[in-house]
């Protein structure tokens, strides 16, 4: 992953994740919110904070607040955009629920290899960057077929 000594377990991307969310929504996240956002217990909370502050990731004082460290930032702003470029490929260009989408992205961002999801962004932003006020015609069309199971041809001309 980065600099750390240990790559992370999806477990510990998920805490790392929880916790700049909490940061970002309250400022703070305490082992409680932390919890309750995984729904775990508190004392899976304790181990997984200790095993991240044994890899410099967090910092936390006991029942006080659990900070990011400058690299538990930056890990947990990787695997958070990550995910944010899943969901978004996943709903406008697969054209899956949220929810479904939500909780795909969340399996795939801890399993996609560097340079697959590396190509997949680039994929994502190729057609994204030719985005005006409405789609492409090729997911026009691929959303036609997802609902009709019927092809259509591809015409140049309405691009």
């Amino acid at each position: 992953m980065i600099g750390h000594k240990n790559k992370l377990s999806s477990t510990m991307e998920d805490y790392l994740e929880t916790i700049l969310a909490l940061m970002h929504e309250h400022g703070f996240a305490r082992i409680g919110k932390i919890a309750d956002k995984l729904k775990v217990k508190s004392s899976s909370v304790n181990s997984a904070i200790k095993y991240l502050s044994e890899q410099k990731l967090v910092v936390h004082e006991k029942y006080g607040y659990v900070k990011l460290t400058e690299e538990g930032k930056k890990a947990a702003s990787d695997v958070k955009s990550k995910h944010d470029i899943l969901f978004r490929f996943l709903t406008e260009f697969l054209m899956l629920d949220p929810a479904e989408a939500e909780k795909e992205a969340c399996c795939i961002e801890h399993t996609i290899s560097k340079k697959t999801f590396e190509r997949l962004t680039k994929f994502f932003k190729f057609f994204e960057d030719g985005f005006t006020t409405e789609k492409p015609k090729i997911l026009q069309l691929f959303a036609t077929y997802i609902k009709t199971d019927k092809k259509l041809k591809y015409n140049q001309e309405h691009k």
